[in-house]
């Protein structure tokens, strides 16, 4: 049986953790002197009610979750922080309706990065600061940012890691996990105040500086302009956010164990590193040349450009500088292929991540050369260690179950009378945690509030399902899982 106590327990220790965060919030209203000090301060003392009263039902609990607990309690605290989360929103008047509200919080949790806010520049610095928040701390997700934190808290905290982590191939860094999540998190941080003090050096002040870092290294793409990072008209500022996004993109494991020992050399010795270097390096001087050819870009603006817009899409960061609905149409297709791939396992980007695009090219080349040689045995290798046939299943499984997702969801946009280009790129975003979209009515630089209600909602459980990797979320939807046994 599902221990529902021991659940209980945790969600309302996160919601401790997140009337902390609201706090910082609130900190930052009463810094600017805004209208949205009232919202803030209902929201923590909500938040921690709420927490209270999930201690309460969870007292008394042991501290051991089993796998089953483990998928339960990981998608209940992606929806809850979400639910909680709409509080100022909602109170302050910023957001109209509960789904809008919870649509803005899930894109920013899962760093999607998707707004239905047509002008951010109205909203006070508090709610800014708090969507790049949700952003930042949902970047190597929530549950794992509570195993570094307080390890104690979560009892069987490597299944809740296998629940929550991106990619099929799971690296550890230490045989202690809370000790290896620690790790992670100083990558995290050196990545976000690099980031920040390299856009303060360029122009940013403090403010803009740490909600663009937070934005960048989770690779969200929530802006505090409507117009993203092109309001600077900086190339300088471009070039950093570039560099950042492409970092935050790389695996933190194997970017910790480089940066260490100084080997950055050890990068390339990765199959997946060298496939996410790959795809940027062709499709950016693809659409160098279609600027250049089609659009008459000069030559850096239309480099700038392309690499700018493929790495934020690949990394499924969001922002832009530029307007890619303008490009011609056959660059939207290789931007869209960059949405469905995603940058590498083990970071923040969405996406069915490059790894699993290795492990694809290799199932096929083993099954090429399987036809000339059907007694054969060909394993399948990435950077030198073997897949096992049950990774190999559950990559063909992963594959199918999201196409199949997206074929649905954009089926039903497209029936509902959705522009059948916005309707698939909006499910490729959602999926990807991307955030941009590409087409007329909803374009790459325009919110999606004119979406219905209904669209919302599946964009919402697209996003939750494209960062829980499909199957902790599908998986509690089965009869078995309610089961005894």
């Amino acid at each position: 049986m599902i221990n529902f106590k021991i659940i209980n327990k945790i969600i309302g220790a996160l919601l401790f953790i997140e009337a902390t965060l609201m706090s910082l919030c609130l900190v930052m209203a009463i810094y600017f002197g805004e209208d949205d000090i009232f919202p803030f301060t209902i929201s923590v003392v909500v938040t921690i009610f709420g927490g209270i009263v999930f201690r309460y039902f969870g007292y008394g609990a042991e501290n051991i979750l089993t796998r089953r607990d483990s998928f339960l309690v990981v998608t209940s605290v992606w929806i809850i922080f979400s639910a909680f989360g709409t509080i100022p929103f909602l109170l302050g008047g910023y957001l109209h309706s509960f789904t809008d509200a919870f649509f803005e919080n899930m894109s920013g949790f899962t760093t999607t990065g998707a707004t239905i806010i047509d002008d951010v520049e109205a909203l006070p610095h508090g709610i800014l600061f708090w969507r790049s928040l949700t952003h930042w701390i949902g970047g190597l997700g929530i549950v794992f940012f509570t195993v570094a934190l307080l390890p104690s808290l979560v009892g069987g905290s490597t299944k809740v890691f296998a629940a929550e982590a991106t990619g099929p191939i799971k690296t550890r860094l230490h045989p202690k996990l809370s000790m290896g999540a620690r790790w992670i998190w100083m990558v995290y941080f050196v990545i976000t105040f690099g980031c920040m003090a390299g856009y303060m050096i360029f122009g940013m002040n403090w403010f803009e500086g740490i909600n663009y870092a937070m934005s960048t290294a989770a690779t969200g793409g929530f802006s505090i302009y409507n117009h993203s990072t092109e309001s600077f008209a900086s190339p300088a500022l471009d070039y950093v956010t570039i560099f950042f996004c492409f970092v935050s993109g790389i695996n933190f494991t194997l970017l910790y164990f480089s940066a260490a020992k100084l080997k950055f050399k050890e990068l390339w010795h990765s199959n997946e590193f060298r496939f996410y270097c790959g795809i940027i390096v062709v499709f950016t001087l693809f659409i160098m040349f279609e600027l250049i050819y089609r659009n008459h870009y000069e030559v850096e603006h239309a480099f700038r450009s392309a690499l700018f817009q493929v790495v934020s899409f690949i990394t499924t960061t969001g922002l832009f500088n530029d307007d890619a609905s303008k490009w011609p149409h056959v660059t939207w297709v290789l931007l869209s292929v960059c949405m469905f791939i995603g940058a590498c396992s083990g970071s923040t980007s969405g996406g069915v991540k490059c790894v699993r695009g290795v492990m694809l090219f290799k199932s096929v080349k083993n099954e090429l050369q399987q036809r000339l040689h059907p007694n054969a045995v060909l394993p399948l290798k990435i950077d030198g260690k073997n897949v096992s046939n049950a990774q190999r299943g559950s990559l063909l499984a992963f594959f199918t179950t999201y196409l199949i997702l997206l074929l649905i969801i954009a089926f039903i946009m497209i029936a509902a009378g959705v522009d059948n280009t916005n309707a698939i790129t909006i499910c490729l975003s959602s999926m990807g945690n991307v955030g941009p979209t590409l087409g007329v009515e909803i374009g790459p630089t325009m919110s999606w509030s004119s979406l219905p209600d209904f669209a919302k909602w599946l964009c919402s459980f697209m996003m939750l399902v494209g960062r829980l990797e499909i199957f902790t979320v599908l998986v509690i939807l089965t009869p078995s899982f309610w089961t005894k046994n």
